[in-house]
């Protein structure tokens, strides 16, 4: 089988330095590997993505001489898909609602018994405040009940090919409940989150390489949680190096200085940010 990665990213807005090595990364272990990269926008949060930023997007990645297969897919067009997914979930016993805003979960979280607040992919680890209502409230978010998941997929790892941590990963079912804990499936306003989403699609494109950046190796033992319920394949994962400023800090959309598009608009070249980045 030939070798099927993904550069995906949200159009929130213009891509910087980071991403162009996310993408020029991705795209080399496709060629390398005989196979192809994807692309898909992730762009589930409409409220903040912008048809503009995803024009620039396409625009920017041609220019640094990337191609991929059309069409591509939208997650904002996914949504019956990640529906489904919920709805076995549900069925499975692994899921429930939380009504729970970000203030209460910081109360809780900071109610004297509880100590210091455990921080995993998401941020502070959900107290379970909320785990008993089931599926009360129609109209809440939807966690993953981690400890009744755990009891059905049973021992887990996953197979890591970046170059820094290759080989196979086991998790710890321990480390899942207390550093991870009840993430959000499905976020009130958007009816899908980022772990349920590009689990369910990693599927649906034949993604066999996940390539992404090493700030999300932690949340891919809760993505090998997903697989293992839904049933769906276990593709291998590749954690890039981070690019980051002169302090050390990780580029993020609010670091427009570093944005390709400003670059270019000054004249630099491809083979410019390819050195810029490293490669």
């Amino acid at each position: 089988m030939s070798l099927v990665t993904r550069f995906a990213p949200s159009p929130t807005g213009p891509l910087h330095l980071g991403h162009a090595f996310s993408a020029l990364t991705a795209d080399a272990l496709a060629r390398s590997g005989g196979g192809v990269m994807l692309l898909r926008f992730e762009d589930i949060d409409t409220a903040r993505c912008r048809p503009r930023f995803e024009s620039q997007i396409f625009d920017d990645l041609r220019w640094l001489g990337l191609s991929w297969p059309e069409p591509v897919m939208h997650q904002s067009t996914r949504r019956a898909a990640y529906d489904a997914a919920l709805a076995r979930l549900q069925a499975l016993g692994v899921t429930y609602r939380c009504t729970c805003t970000r203030g209460d979960i910081r109360a809780a979280l900071a109610a004297p018994q509880e100590g210091a607040p455990m921080i995993g992919p998401d941020g502070p680890v959900y107290p379970g405040t909320c785990r008993h209502r089931g599926h009360a409230d129609p109209g809440a978010a939807i966690r993953l009940d981690m400890v009744q998941a755990i009891a059905r997929v049973g021992p887990l790892s996953f197979q890591e090919t970046g170059p820094d941590r290759a080989g196979l990963h086991q998790v710890s079912p321990d480390w899942l409940i207390q550093h991870v804990g009840d993430v959000v499936l499905a976020r009130r306003d958007i009816g899908t989150s980022y772990h349920l989403a590009v689990t369910v699609d990693d599927a649906a494109q034949g993604i066999t390489l996940v390539t992404r950046g090493l700030d999300l190796f932690d949340a891919t033992p809760v993505h090998r949680v997903l697989q293992c319920l839904l049933d769906l394949p276990e593709p291998a994962y590749h954690h890039h190096r981070l690019i980051r400023d002169e302090a050390g800090k990780r580029l993020a959309k609010r670091d427009d200085a570093r944005a390709l598009s400003k670059y270019r608009a000054e004249g630099a070249t491809p083979a410019d940010i390819r050195r810029l980045v490293g490669l």
